[in-house]
């Protein structure tokens, strides 16, 4: 039970690094991003292609898979999602839907349709004793990485004048501009950032999952649960609905095989009847 539970804590480590970018974007920012994974897609091969190609070690990996999402998100930014603040959720649904088919296209075309090779680190390596069980480093790694993401968050939106900036132009871009705060400039900046941490969860999957062109649209769903389950804008609740879909899934594959990911999705459900605003509800929100 004990390797369960811990397994389930480092995947759902995992899918609260690829997904909080999500729940900033939809919850603050009000755009629905179903292309969210592609930008850790594009962490992960990033990262592979620098430990693979250029010999550099794994902090050098998890460094570009952050810039190469937090670029990839803010070329998408400039060109096409500013555009689309303010259209019709659908529109932005069908927009960020074909964006995840042409990230697929793309990362089939230059990478082929295999798994992309991944070596941890010999300092994550391996397993290390606790209280009689066997448990792995690399997941005690993404653990750690996990708590002190959500850590950094909380105070950044919370306490800092960045996170008040962003919370007023959401409330009220019109005062918010009167106020003298750019933003654009901002909502470039978050949507930037976000897609970062995606990058970064994309390169620390490597190690755990497999990356190949059709991660985004494999995964989607679960991001998507992480966000909608834990509350949309919030930090906490994502943080907490991504520790109990890990846990959920892991339990459910192994001590129910035969079903696959299905006991996932009827948690999905008693979550959503019981708390349909989410675990955490943003403030404002009844």
């Amino acid at each position: 039970m004990g390797i369960v539970v811990f397994d389930g804590l480092a995947f759902g480590a995992l899918l609260f690094l690829i997904s909080v970018g999500l729940s900033v974007t939809m919850g603050l920012m009000n755009f629905v991003n179903l292309a969210h994974g592609a930008f850790a897609m594009a962490g992960g091969y990033a990262a592979s292609l620098v430990m693979n190609a250029t010999g550099f070690g794994f902090p050098a990996a998890l460094l570009a898979g952050f810039v190469a999402g937090a670029m990839s998100g803010a070329l998408v930014e400039v060109l096409f999602v500013r555009r689309l603040y303010r259209s019709h959720p659908l529109e932005q649904v069908l927009f960020t839907i074909g964006l995840v088919f042409a990230s697929i296209a793309t990362a089939t075309y230059f990478f082929g349709p295999t798994m992309q090779p991944f070596s941890i680190p010999p300092y994550l390596d391996g397993n290390f004793g606790f209280m009689g069980v066997e448990l792995s480093r690399y997941r005690l790694f993404l653990i750690v990485v996990g708590v002190l993401v959500v850590l950094c968050l909380i105070l950044g939106l919370d306490r800092t004048r960045f996170g008040a900036m962003i919370r007023a132009a959401v409330d009220n871009q019109r005062v918010a501009r009167g106020s003298g705060i750019n933003v654009d400039r901002l909502f470039l900046l978050t949507f930037t950032f976000g897609c970062g941490l995606a990058g970064l969860g994309g390169a620390l999957s490597l190690g755990m999952l497999t990356l190949n062109p059709i991660f985004p649209l494999k995964y989607m769903v679960y991001f998507l649960m992480v966000v909608c389950v834990g509350g949309a804008g919030t930090i906490t609740g994502p943080f907490l609905a991504a520790l109990i879909v890990g846990i959920g899934d892991v339990a459910g594959k192994y001590y129910v095989p035969q079903t696959g990911g299905f006991l996932i999705y009827l948690l999905m459900l008693a979550l959503l009847l019981a708390r349909p605003n989410g675990l955490v509800v943003k403030k404002g929100t009844r």
